[in-house]
């Protein structure tokens, strides 16, 4: 039985910088309500839930802005560089995110719904989508990107990139996958003719 009763839910994903919130942007353009599983993790961690203190307790106040909060960036640079210690980070928040995602899925009234998430797959949301559509671009194409958004040096850029699963394991798993190596205009041609295709 659906989970999510009487919903088309798009499970949407891509490693980083592949362009997945272009693609959702125009999805919701379409009609599709859009649910990001990152802005929904920023929440999580915010400053007084469970998993603030779960995580400060395990990564050290270090992490700490001024204001208190965590600083993604920092834990970034500590996460990105560890694999067991992104292992432990991901095993405080993405319980809590599920919770959310199906709290927030489920009241929802669109019929049309397109769930975005990097750890679609691996987190086990993926099942419970009718359709898995990932975005694609090339390792150094996501770099340069990486780069320009958050004024990462080529090294720290090339290692969020390489810490990633291979965008091939995603692949496999693909009902519908968007290219987004060269213009908008493309992906966009992409995206239009794939929705168009729903039933």
């Amino acid at each position: 039985m659906k989970r999510w009763h009487g919903k088309y839910v798009i499970g949407l994903t891509g490693n980083i910088c592949a362009g997945k919130s272009e693609v959702c942007a125009l999805l919701a353009e379409l009609g599709a309500y859009h649910l990001d599983a990152d802005v929904v993790a920023h929440q999580i961690i915010s400053r007084g839930s469970r998993e603030y203190t779960m995580i400060v307790a395990e990564f050290g106040e270090s992490i700490l802005g001024e204001d208190g909060e965590i600083e993604r960036g920092r834990l970034g640079e500590i996460v990105f560089a560890d694999a067991d210690a992104l292992a432990r980070l991901e095993a405080i928040v993405h319980p809590a995110v599920g919770r959310a995602i199906e709290r927030m899925m489920s009241a929802a009234d669109q019929p049309m719904m397109v769930l975005e998430a990097i750890k679609l797959l691996e987190s086990g949301l993926g099942a419970d989508c009718d359709a898995i559509w990932v975005v694609t671009a090339e390792a150094e194409e996501r770099q340069r990107r990486l780069i320009a958004r958050d004024g990462l040096s080529a090294q720290a850029a090339r290692q969020r990139v390489e810490m990633q699963a291979p965008q091939q394991e995603k692949i496999k798993c693909a009902h519908v996958i968007i290219d987004n190596n060269a213009s908008l205009c493309q992906t966009h041609v992409q995206v239009r003719r794939a929705w168009g295709k729903i039933k």
